[in-house]
């Protein structure tokens, strides 16, 4: 039975997955109890299993919630006009994302657990991002912007691949850098350089 200072049911469910989301980003699933979840939302352990049934219904929440959000915020941008009109085709996965997401997201760190746990949810979503790139770029080559190539689907793996590289290795780039890549300042620094390298490349052709 639910104590009188408990959210309601709408508001407890939401909290629950969220701070669920938190520790499982900063401690992984295993070693996060429901005790822990329900400490953390300020609810009882029963209403966290009343909602989700288990820790693992809970984790399949946390995840199709992460997958909602990103499917979300990728498929604004495959709708963005702008991507095609304006040329903007070196907008990257992790400026979007920190245009997207609220400051100290544990967002970030929820996706590196999930892409590289080897979990089916994180090659779910990896499958239809990757058939998202694959959508936007083929349309970039349709419009001009982007040069055709006789393989799309090595280039949408590998422009997905590099974008994802910052959020997966986001510690350690900021370790060498002396920034975090996903604050406004880093990916100021970081974006520079890497449209260059998207738009003019990095290697100084052969000279005649």
């Amino acid at each position: 039975m639910r104590s009188a200072d408990e959210p309601s049911d709408l508001t407890a469910r939401a909290l629950i997955r969220d701070r669920a989301l938190e520790l499982f980003a900063a401690h992984g699933v295993d070693a996060v109890t429901v005790r822990a979840i329900a400490a953390a939302a300020g609810v009882s352990p029963a209403l966290v299993l009343h909602h989700f049934g288990s820790k693992e219904g809970l984790r399949a929440a946390v995840d199709a919630h992460v997958a909602g959000l990103f499917d979300d915020m990728l498929a604004r941008m495959a709708e963005d006009p702008g991507m095609l009109t304006e040329g903007r085709a070196t907008a990257s996965f992790s400026e979007l994302m920190l245009g997207y997401l609220p400051p100290g997201s544990a967002l970030p760190a929820y996706l590196r657990r999930l892409l590289l746990g080897g979990e089916p949810a994180g090659l779910e979503l990896f499958r239809r991002w990757f058939a998202l790139t694959l959508a936007v770029t083929e349309q970039l080559a349709a419009a001009g912007v982007m040069r055709p190539t006789d393989d799309p689907a090595v280039r949408a793996a590998f422009l997905l691949v590099n974008d994802l590289a910052l959020v997966l290795l986001r510690d350690q780039v900021a370790d060498v850098l002396g920034v975090d890549p996903l604050t406004p300042g880093g990916m100021g620094r970081w974006a520079a350089d890497a449209v260059a390298a998207y738009t003019h490349g990095v290697f100084i052709p052969e000279a005649p």
